[in-house]
């Protein structure tokens, strides 16, 4: 029970006020830890790879339930709050939404969602800035959300903060180039496994959330994308807005071929954003 009222008060936390900006953000401080892996011991090897991931997960997960247990020292109460307080460090609620609804108050937009999406961004009509809006709010509710909350849920703090460190190795070197297709692979690898339940259950809270009789219909076009869970929530958001998200994109010159997700209008719109973001 108090690891349900620890994801509650960490996700209202971060709903009000989102990062504290008055610290040394600890996703960056587990960045910093990759990179001095990556400077020291990078090879262009299966091997070394997973050996970064060893070395991230070993010092993490001594660090988190060392805190763990000196939280235990505290009260209850004060346990449960100080630990709510650092949960909320590693979800991202509140800068996942307001990033993607910041998009729809500037002039600029191409500029504003090329800060969110790796993919290219000069040729892009209005559409295409909003298509690519929701697909990153969708995949990151999964990420930046749904995850750290169930892990939190069952493992408490160590849980959350773990998951992150997965997340984050694989945000920073499970890249299929030629630097990190072998060295991100076991990151990349362990990143898929750790959101195979998260993406999936993302997808059903959205099912839910829009009063969706077919609950799992979102698992036909889900299954399509090239990350095995990425395509769920994309999916279930874009059958809930009646709109088709996916299709062919282009990456740093040349154009993917993406399946499509969803079914309903191609023509995506600023309303659709504004659905989206609704859906809490």
């Amino acid at each position: 029970m108090s690891n349900l009222f620890i994801a509650i008060f960490a996700y209202l936390i971060d709903k009000k006020w989102g990062e504290f900006t008055f610290i040394k953000h600890p996703i960056i401080v587990i960045g910093d830890l990759i990179s001095f892996f990556e400077k020291y011991f990078y090879k262009n090897s299966i091997r070394q790879g997973c050996l970064l991931v060893i070395f991230v997960l070993g010092v993490v997960s001594s660090l988190s339930v060392a805190l763990t247990l000196f939280l235990e020292l505290f009260p209850l109460l004060l346990n449960v709050v100080l630990t709510a307080l650092i949960a909320s460090m590693f979800i991202a609620h509140k800068m996942l939404r307001d990033a993607v609804g910041g998009i729809l108050h500037v002039k600029n937009k191409k500029e504003a969602i090329a800060m969110l999406v790796s993919r290219d961004t000069k040729n892009m009509s209005e559409s295409d800035v909003y298509k690519a809006a929701i697909e990153t709010y969708a995949e990151n509710l999964s990420d930046g959300v749904v995850a750290p909350l169930f892990y939190l849920l069952l493992f408490n703090l160590p849980g959350i903060i773990i998951y992150k460190a997965i997340n984050t190795m694989d945000s920073m070197v499970g890249y299929r180039n030629t630097r990190y297709e072998k060295f991100g692979k076991c990151a990349a690898r362990l990143d898929d496994v750790a959101n195979y339940i998260p993406s999936r259950l993302t997808a059903l809270l959205i099912m839910l959330l829009a009063k969706e009789k077919n609950l799992l219909r979102f698992y036909k076009d889900g299954k399509k994308h090239e990350s095995p869970n990425a395509g769920h929530p994309i999916t279930a958001m874009a059958l809930v807005l009646k709109i088709q998200l996916g299709g062919d994109t282009s990456y740093f010159g040349k154009m993917k071929k993406k399946a499509h997700f969803g079914e309903g209008r191609k023509e995506i719109r600023n309303e659709d954003v504004q659905n989206t973001l609704a859906l809490l």
